[in-house]
């Protein structure tokens, strides 16, 4: 049996309970460690101070010995006066058997007559694997449980923790003579069992007061409900391939380059009990996204693929959910490939902290295999105690309220958004509140597709009937009457206006840094934005926002969602705009005026391209900045005169190569006293087009005579060079 499962049979929490197996010298890890008949029996007695009822053909005799010394107290009295001079005698026969124990190896000195591993030195020295991981880690070994490790590492280990280690046997010792059995001493210690059974209740008494306080706090009529699970992790280590594989759909086949575009929920049935998935988005882009299908959900499960460990969005999952105070779990996938390393994975989660239940934590890791299906059972059973654990509860019978995961405009249906309810039942024909928008709901669709009449906590529907599209996280909930309804939209909206006339409440956008740096001189790309769903709206608004750049700035002209239509081209036509579309299509009449007033329409399926080709868009508005190379040096060691062209400079090329034509300066000292272009370049008496370096030669420059012997000739190439954001 589980600890947690004899905490609830007990009605003790699991950490009491815990607290209480460990004050009986039982050693256990966490709530989900099993205890052996043996163990019950002991931690139900000391609990209770009675045998537990699912075993008493096991513990009955126990009981029977309890009853025979029962007596007035007089009698009890009498009884121990007269054990009590027998004590000494039972032990006076075997006089000297406490000495052997005294002349034992000290309690901090333990045996290591070869390599030993990890967990067996850990049980050695009385504590948990992943501390001794941890302390290995410092010294930049990183070993897993099974690992052996070399004596003098052991040792080490040991001497940190207090301990000695022998490397050589001792000699054996006779071993001492075996005790006079004495019945009055075992007739003793079971006249004492009663004593001991009394001291364990008062211990009880205080495990129980919190459960009752819990029970006092819960909600008359609340219910079990089912928990909302969130796999997270890197954009390709499986999360939609192992959710695939659970609600044995084809998610992938959907997505475009593999990647989840869009938060969906899916509820499973699990024999007979039910788990609420919530499918996010892996790309580092939908962090949002991510974190706010955290915030919704009860237990997250970290997806990790057995051949690559963590990776910087598998660390960003982790923070994601443990700000959000959740339950964490860790799914190690594709433990079918041959490169598989589960124990690469728990050495990562060590790293972060999260050390693994095999290893001695409390964080419970499942490895898995989307493709085989192999221990996807056994992860869903983990989801289920965690969930028993938490003791997760709602109302169904109050008015319903939730949260919008996801919300677009669908061709033929409107405004819909896909909520998860939290509390109560909503219901067909409900009317609905969320944020600004409100209606009374013509159908709730299950994401089978299926039309529904109700949805209890903890399930996700698609809602049919709102007035407008909903931002995705609004809170949604169920008020009385459509009047109402009115009536607190109508203040939403105004509450909503006042605060755009305050300004932002979050740091300002690119436009506001560059209103206040006064850059009149700046780049402008100018975009008009559409997607399909608010979601991915909201997704790549931040990251392109993210852009950083002094030079060019981007602006919205517009942001929304659904397909691209005539206003769309309209609009950017009057704004110098560029259309950029995420996952929609094209109205003919869009089409058309596109094409006629000359406006660019790029439509993509991936973000990371969009992302990548706003960026090079941004860039191409620079103009290339030019950049002097300088090519070739010349000393100038003579003056030459000529009678009607000028002086010429005699130089000797102390460096690279010069051509006719090219750009020169000269160079006196630190000063430039020249610059221009080479008109004439002779070597000895003829006009040559290169001369190279070691070799002597004529130059004479355009409008430019002054030379002085000692004077240096610098010649340049111009290039151009892209400028950067």
């Amino acid at each position: 049996m589980r600890v947690f499962e004899l905490a609830k049979k007990l009605e003790i929490p699991n950490k009491e309970l815990i607290e209480l197996i460990e004050m009986e010298g039982i050693e256990v890890q966490n709530h989900f460690s099993v205890l052996n008949d043996e163990q019950v029996k002991i931690v139900t007695q000391a609990a209770t101070g009675e045998a537990p009822e699912w075993t008493e053909d096991k513990v009955s005799a126990p009981e029977t010995v309890a009853e025979e010394p029962a007596a007035p107290e007089e009698e009890a009295v009498v009884a121990k006066e007269a054990d009590s001079p027998a004590e000494p005698e039972a032990e006076a026969g075997p006089e000297q058997e406490p000495e052997p124990e005294e002349e034992k190896a000290p309690s901090n000195q333990i045996e290591v007559f070869e390599n030993i591993t990890i967990k067996e030195l850990a049980g050695h020295l009385d504590v948990k694997p992943n501390v001794l991981i941890a302390s290995l880690m410092k010294t930049g070994i990183f070993a897993s449980i099974t690992q052996s490790i070399d004596k003098k590492i052991a040792k080490k280990l040991a001497e940190e923790h207090g301990f000695t280690v022998l490397t050589e046997k001792p000699k054996p010792k006779p071993p001492p003579p075996p005790p006079a059995p004495e019945k009055p001493a075992a007739e003793e210690s079971k006249a004492d069992a009663p004593v001991k059974t009394v001291e364990k209740k008062k211990k009880t008494k205080k495990a129980k007061k919190p459960k009752a306080k819990k029970g006092e706090a819960k909600v008359a009529g609340s219910q079990t409900r089912p928990p909302v699970v969130t796999f997270m992790g890197h954009v390709d280590h499986g999360k939609t391939s192992l959710l695939d594989k659970i609600r044995k759909s084809n998610v992938v086949r959907g997505e475009a380059g593999g990647i989840t575009q869009h938060i969906g929920a899916y509820t499973v049935d699990v024999n007979g009990q039910e788990i609420t998935f919530l499918d996010t988005p892996g790309h580092a882009a939908f962090t949002s996204m991510r974190s706010r299908g955290a915030d919704l959900t009860d237990i997250v499960v970290i997806v990790v693929s057995a051949d690559e460990g963590f990776k910087p969005q598998t660390e960003e999952a982790i923070k994601h959910a443990l700000a959000a105070d959740v339950t964490l779990m860790v799914a190690v996938n594709k433990i079918d490939l041959p490169n598989a390393n589960v124990d690469r994975v728990y050495t990562d989660m060590q790293k972060a902290e999260l050390t693994p239940e095999e290893w001695g934590g409390e964080i419970v890791a499942v490895p898995v295999s989307a493709e085989t299906g192999e221990g996807l059972d056994t992860l869903l059973e983990m989801i289920l105690l965690q969930a028993e654990i938490l003791e997760l509860e709602a109302e169904p019978s109050v008015k319903a309220a939730g949260y919008v995961i996801e919300s677009q405009l669908e061709k033929g249906m409107g405004a819909t958004a896909s909520v998860l309810v939290t509390e109560g039942t909503l219901k067909a024909g409900d009317v609905v509140l969320c944020g600004e928008t409100y209606g009374k709901m013509k159908a709730l669709i299950s994401p089978n597709g299926g039309r529904v009449k109700e949805a209890p906590p903890s399930h996700a529907v698609k809602l049919m009937g709102l007035g407008d599209v909903p931002s995705p996280g609004e809170r949604f909930e169920v008020v009385a009457n459509e009047k109402e309804a009115r009536a607190r939209s109508e203040e939403a909206k105004a509450e909503n206006r006042m605060k755009e006339l305050q300004g932002p409440e979050r740091g300002a956008s690119l436009d506001d840094l560059f209103a206040q740096a006064g850059l009149d001189d700046v780049e402008e790309l100018a975009v008009l934005l559409k997607c399909d769903v608010k979601g991915s709206l909201e997704a790549i608004v931040q990251s392109l926002e993210e852009i950083k750049s002094e030079k060019v700035r981007l602006k919205f002209v517009n942001k929304g969602i659904g397909p691209i239509n005539e206003n769309d081209v309209l609009m950017a036509s009057a704004s110098n705009a560029i259309i950029i579309g995420f996952n929609v299509a094209k109205e003919n009449a869009g089409v058309k005026a596109a094409k006629r007033d000359g406006v660019e329409i790029r439509l993509y399926d991936i973000i990371y391209e969009l992302i990548d080709e706003v960026r090079a868009a941004m860039l191409g508005l620079l103009q290339p900045v030019q950049h002097e190379k300088v090519v070739a040096t010349a000393e100038i060691r003579a003056m030459f005169k000529l009678r009607k062209k000028g002086n010429v400079a005699g130089c000797i090329v102390t460096n690279g190569r010069i051509r006719a034509n090219a750009r020169a300066r000269v160079l006196r000292g630190k000063d430039i006293i020249y610059q221009g272009a080479i008109s004439t370049l002779k070597r000895f008496q003829d006009e040559v087009k290169e001369v190279g370096n070691g070799q002597e030669c004529g130059i004479k420059l355009q409008n430019f005579d002054n030379f002085e012997v000692g004077d240096v000739v610098e010649v340049y190439v111009t290039e151009d060079k892209a400028q950067a954001l």
